[in-house]
């Protein structure tokens, strides 16, 4: 194991070789902390799917999942990032089902997956915009505002998990305190240190779920009825049809879950100091693309990288591309194998959530690492403070009220992360720079 020089935090580097046995207990650790298959029954529940389609539809989005963390980690981003299935476009999919049926739904997909691939390449436009649109003082509050807008979820998804409220608050607890302690642990780099703090997060999954179990929160009964094996298809749901209202609303979601991705992409870059050159942001965008083109046959949802990922490789310090290979190899398993992706999903929320909290918690932190080294006069406080304020504004906004606005406003405000980030974005551009502000920028370049 090596210490990263630009962050010490890190003791396996993103290209370090670990043993394949390693790799895959690393990379499971990545799958067992992610809420993949929330999504998918959020969708699926929507569009009205039986339990059969239900659970074929949870597979092929672990399986979609897998592919484009495989194309983004190897040939795209080229960094430890785990795809899964976005939140944003939950509505919009919803929308499209129940008024043009299943076969409108993946015909929408297609386009617009395409467009964010060729932004990459060949048109080489994506990293120009990223360049121009997202300095330091954006990225930073974008990871910051990407760590405060997923908190709220943890908590809600802890009180309104099946069972007792007060068993929920005491598995998510016992969860947490076990990751926090291993974190703990680390601190001491020799020995056991190292130990605990690699795979603190399977420590707490383990934790929590027997907690869970003395609660009778733990139900396997589904493992048994799931089958062993299950080919995927091309269009599993039907043809696709290709309805143009409906392709241009998926292109405009797009945008916005390339908005997200990239503050993912940030936090990454931070955790483990990477640097986000042209070249790899623009390999980034073609791998988003051809990974949500590629699900999308399979009947998958578009896909993001996750931030949860980031803050475990922050909590953990392993960075390694190998573990995430792995882990989009798990991903696939689990999407052709039914019985164990039925064992991923019986691990209890509470014990998911308890630990997403702490790690929301290394996101905004690691965040604020990148604000620090900017000059917080006035005008940095309203572009920092202002997008923090909407995004929590959205983040708090009455269901009724949601449903009550426009369809393309629906999408924007169903994401606090889109609210947040366009905010941040759309404020530096338009508020003008302090001129002892821009002098003390120069003078910091000078002396760095």
């Amino acid at each position: 194991m090596t210490q990263n020089k630009q962050n010490p935090n890190i003791t396996v580097e993103i290209d370090e070789k670990i043993s394949v046995g390693k790799a895959l207990l690393l990379g499971m650790q990545h799958v067992l902390a992610m809420d993949l298959y929330i999504a998918p029954i959020i969708i699926a529940g929507l569009l009205s799917l039986d339990s059969m389609n239900t659970t074929f539809f949870i597979q092929m989005c672990f399986l979609a999942a897998g592919i484009a963390t495989l194309i983004q980690t190897i040939g795209g981003l080229r960094l430890p990032v785990v795809q899964g299935p976005s939140y944003v476009p939950i509505g919009a999919l919803a929308a499209i089902g129940g008024k043009l049926g299943m076969g409108a739904v993946f015909g929408s997909l297609l386009p617009g997956a395409l467009l964010i691939a060729i932004l990459g390449y060949p048109l080489k436009w994506f990293a120009k915009a990223v360049k121009k649109i997202i300095p330091p003082i954006v990225g930073g509050t974008v990871i910051v505002i990407v760590g405060i807008s997923l908190m709220p979820s943890a908590f809600n998804s802890i009180y309104s998990a099946p069972g007792h409220v007060g068993h929920n608050v005491i598995i998510a607890f016992v969860s947490a305190a076990v990751l926090v302690i291993c974190i703990l642990l680390g601190r001491k780099q020799k020995g056991y240190g190292t130990f605990f703090r690699l795979i603190s997060v399977i420590l707490a999954i383990v934790a929590g779920t027997i907690t869970a179990s003395l609660f009778g929160s733990v139900d396997f009964s589904t493992v048994k009825e799931a089958e062993w094996f299950s080919l995927p298809s091309f269009f599993p749901f039907g043809k696709p049809v290709f309805d143009l209202q409906a392709i241009l609303t998926m292109v405009f979601i797009y945008l916005i879950i390339l908005i997200e991705t990239t503050g993912t992409w940030f936090v990454v870059s931070t955790v483990t100091g990477s640097e986000l050159d042209e070249k790899r942001l623009n390999r980034a965008s073609l791998g988003e693309g051809i990974g949500c083109f590629v699900g999308s046959l399979f009947g998958g949802t578009p896909m993001t990288g996750y931030s949860s990922n980031a803050g475990i490789i922050a909590i953990t310090g392993v960075a390694s591309r190998m573990a995430i290979i792995s882990a989009g190899v798990i991903l696939i398993a689990l999407g052709l194998l039914p019985k164990l992706s039925a064992v991923i999903t019986c691990v209890p929320e509470p014990v998911i959530q308890g630990i997403f909290g702490v790690v929301c918690v290394a996101i905004v932190m690691n965040g604020m690492k990148v604000i620090q080294h900017v000059d917080i006069d006035d005008r940095n406080m309203m572009v920092i403070g202002v997008p923090i304020l909407l995004t929590i504004g959205t983040i708090v906004l009455p269901k009724e009220i949601l449903y009550s606005v426009p369809d393309f406003a629906n999408y924007i405000l169903s994401s606090g992360t889109a609210v947040g980030a366009l905010a941040v974005v759309i404020l530096n551009l338009v508020i003008p720079q302090e001129r002892k502000s821009v002098a003390a920028v120069k003078q910091k370049s000078l002396t760095q």
